[in-house]
């Protein structure tokens, strides 16, 4: 079952896509969407998870505005435009949704995201320590002078990045891993050989899904999630 559901976000209105386990109850998960929006691929994402026993919830961080898979200056547009402080508060908001919500189980918040989310999903981490407690961000991390304060960050990670990136390059995602390994946190970066951005997106946009290495993948995430939420 999914709805799309508003959640109160530091004073204002914040909406997203909210997908439940058929037991009815689990741990919950924040999915961050791709520079698209939220999209046909995220909801689909956001359901497997409920699938595989979550409380799943994809904030929509474009607020309505959505590009379509061939318009990548659009995407592009989207991202680059995104207040980052209001990216910032409804992650938050929808943490605190979760949390609170009657279904949600275990003793903390999982996040997942995927290029910009990926992006995001360290943002979250070291911002909502309180609650994050397993982060699986794919082929997308901070790069350049916005970087999160990862000391701050008390999640297990399980990172998965491409090999064939020009957006997120493989050696700055193993630099990042050598980064958080030496702070002495729980955090493994993966880069999959072969593999090309969005492997795992169900749309195929860029046409570089790789079915085989996403089905490799999911099951290890899933396990990882409740190994750590519950």
């Amino acid at each position: 079952m999914a709805e799309i559901i508003e959640f109160r976000s530091n004073g204002n209105n914040a909406g997203g896509y909210l997908a439940m386990p058929h037991s009815g109850t689990g741990p919950g998960v924040i999915v961050v969407q791709e520079w698209w929006g939220l999209d046909s691929g995220i909801k689909e994402m956001t359901d497997r998870l409920a699938t595989a026993g979550f409380v799943a919830l994809a904030p929509d961080l474009y607020h309505g505005e959505l590009a379509g898979h061939t318009e990548m200056d659009k995407a592009a547009e989207l991202m680059n435009s995104l207040p980052s402080e209001r990216a910032g508060r409804d992650m938050s908001g929808a943490v605190d949704y979760l949390a609170n919500h009657e279904a949600t189980t275990g003793d903390g918040i999982g996040v997942m995201g995927f290029c910009m989310g990926g992006l995001l999903t360290f943002v979250l981490a070291a911002l909502r320590p309180d609650k994050i407690k397993a982060a699986v961000p794919f082929y997308g991390f901070p790069q350049g002078d916005d970087q999160p304060d990862y000391s701050k960050i008390e999640a297990a990670i399980q990172g998965h990045m491409a090999e064939n990136d020009d957006f997120f390059p493989p050696a700055a995602a193993m630099q990042l891993h050598n980064e958080l390994q030496a702070l002495g946190k729980n955090a493994s970066i993966t880069v999959h050989k072969g593999s090309g951005h969005a492997f795992m997106a169900p749309h195929n946009a860029l046409g570089t899904q790789d079915p085989d290495l996403a089905a490799e993948v999911w099951p290890k995430v899933t396990a990882f999630l409740h190994d750590h939420l519950g």
